[in-house]
């Protein structure tokens, strides 16, 4: 590695340094820590075997990228983790705007310097995290943002035609000379400006104002984007997809094991919120089935996709939740309830795309159903099926106890701000129900098995044995044929609904 305190053009030729691309340094880099075995996209789970080999094979072979893919799939931080992969730190013209290589100088001002200074010419070094910019393709991005301009007053100044590159206020794009430049959602930026970029992906040329300038620019392009049947509001021109060398196609977590890796590892979980609620993996399994649900729920529109922030943002709400109970109650600590679970409903209503607009489904009742079924789909993993201990006839049905309490007329509410005494009274009325969880956890904790008490009544809501309604403070469990002639089923199967009964708004 070239040292760092080197500060002349002459010490550097001295040194032995030679230029290289930008790709040939991302090349360099990546060969040298696959032969180490080194992780080159640490924090990034689930593309283990797809987007990363895909991007490794890109970059041997020094392409442009795009990365396409729906929201929330992780695009733009596997294109800012390339910038690991460029050297510490590379020798500059002092002074550049364009971060002029001193032995391949670009611009006028550095061809002038050195001329003028020859080994004399001061250099400065440009550590790679500078050599990255990052672009939100919006439609008011102009030429002038991404390339450049004419600048009136230093032509006047100067005295200088606009064909003269001194007058020239470069854009985004020259000035990521050297290093990565990111444009992200691109079908976002007008048909137009994404013609501009044409002779830069391909010639190594810009034009402006109508007068060329070569500018034989070094640069990594790395593009991210939504599949163009979802982004109306534009697309990639024929033209340019051509010029990007390898797209590469992103895709949400597989199992719901890499999806609790991510909402983990991104979760911003303070460290009292650590110290204060204990948590268990069930939970965490219902946030990410929450997401399996929505993305091939017939609500939600699946062009859209759902995002992996939509898990994040709910883990974070269930744990603030568990938190600000104890806050209430006056409790150094506290356990997760599913009533937490249920109350990050908000963090679900804003990242789900329906597929109705208008409709008597609004995004809250959606989000209710999706949380539901996530319910219904866990509780089998811990619990029998109800629909088929009804069919074994010799067979005692677990349930039958606590299915005939309800019936009887008794109720229980389950209230969201309650204490931990409060919560496992309310259990504790139940006859029955400890003997199931005990019988099939035997070696959970206390606060583990009433969890799994509160869990086992909100699955046999969702089986339709008993019913669950919402009410003011929390969440009531009653007799299903009761709550026929009172309250609404809080969330419900869709399978149960009529045809006639789905909603009736206009289709996207």
């Amino acid at each position: 590695m070239i040292s760092t305190n080197i500060r002349t053009l002459g010490e550097l030729k001295k040194s032995g340094y030679q230029p290289r691309s930008v790709k040939q340094e991302l090349r360099d880099n990546l060969i040298a820590k696959l032969q180490s075995k080194e992780e080159v996209f640490p924090g990034i789970y689930g593309y283990e075997e797809t987007v990363i080999p895909d991007l490794q094979r890109a970059i041997l072979s020094m392409h442009h990228i795009n990365l396409l893919g729906l929201r929330g799939q992780a695009k733009t931080r596997i294109a800012r983790l390339m910038v690991d992969l460029l050297d510490e730190y590379i020798p500059v013209v002092e002074g550049s705007e364009l971060n002029d290589d001193p032995l391949q100088p670009l611009s006028i001002y550095a061809k002038n310097l050195i001329a003028e200074k020859g080994d004399a010419t001061p250099v400065s070094w440009l550590h790679r995290s500078d050599r990255y910019t990052e672009k939100l393709a919006t439609p008011d991005v102009s030429v002038a943002d991404l390339i450049g301009d004419a600048d009136p007053i230093k032509a006047a100044t100067l005295k200088l035609p606009y064909s003269d590159e001194r007058v020239i206020h470069f854009g985004l794009i020259p000035r990521s000379h050297r290093g990565i430049f990111v444009i992200n959602e691109l079908p976002d930026l007008q048909a137009r400006i994404q013609v501009s970029l044409f002779n830069i992906l391909q010639e190594g040329d810009i034009q402006i104002r109508g007068f060329k300038v070569r500018l034989p620019l070094d640069i990594q392009f790395v593009f991210t984007a939504n599949p163009e049947d979802y982004t109306n509001r534009g697309s990639i021109v024929t033209p340019l997809k051509d010029r990007i060398d390898s797209q590469i196609i992103t895709h949400y977590p597989k199992s719901i094991e890499i999806g609790k890796r991510i909402t983990k590892q991104e979760a911003r979980i303070k460290e009292e919120q650590k110290g204060m609620v204990t948590t268990n993996e069930i939970v965490s399994d219902l946030v990410e089935q929450v997401a399996v649900e929505a993305r091939g729920s017939e609500f939600v529109d699946a062009k859209s996709g759902v995002s992996a922030r939509l898990t994040i943002a709910a883990y974070e709400s269930l744990i603030s939740a568990a938190e600000r109970r104890a806050l209430i109650n006056g409790e150094k600590k506290t356990y997760i309830r599913v009533a937490d679970y249920l109350a990050a409903v908000p963090a679900l209503t804003g990242k789900v795309e329906l597929v109705y607009e208008g409709e008597q489904e609004g995004a809250g009742i959606v989000a209710e159903k999706l949380m539901g079924k996530a319910i219904r789909t866990l509780f089998l993993n811990y619990f029998p099926d109800p629909d088929k201990q009804k069919k074994k006839k010799n067979i005692p049905n677990p349930y039958k106890e606590v299915q005939d309490w309800f019936g009887t007329g008794n109720t229980v509410d389950v209230l969201n701000d309650g204490s931990d005494k409060d919560y496992q009274k309310a259990l504790d009325q139940v006859p029955g129900l400890r003997n199931i969880v005990t019988f099939l956890h035997p070696n959970e904790d206390k606060e583990t098995t009433y969890f799994l008490m509160e869990f086992c009544l909100h699955g046999l809501a969702e089986h339709s044995l008993i019913s669950r309604n919402r009410v003011t403070a929390g969440t009531q469990f009653k007799d299903l044929l009761s709550s026929m002639f009172t309250m609404p089923s809080f969330g419900g199967d869709d399978d149960d609904e009529d045809e006639d009964e789905k909603p009736r708004g206009r289709r996207r």
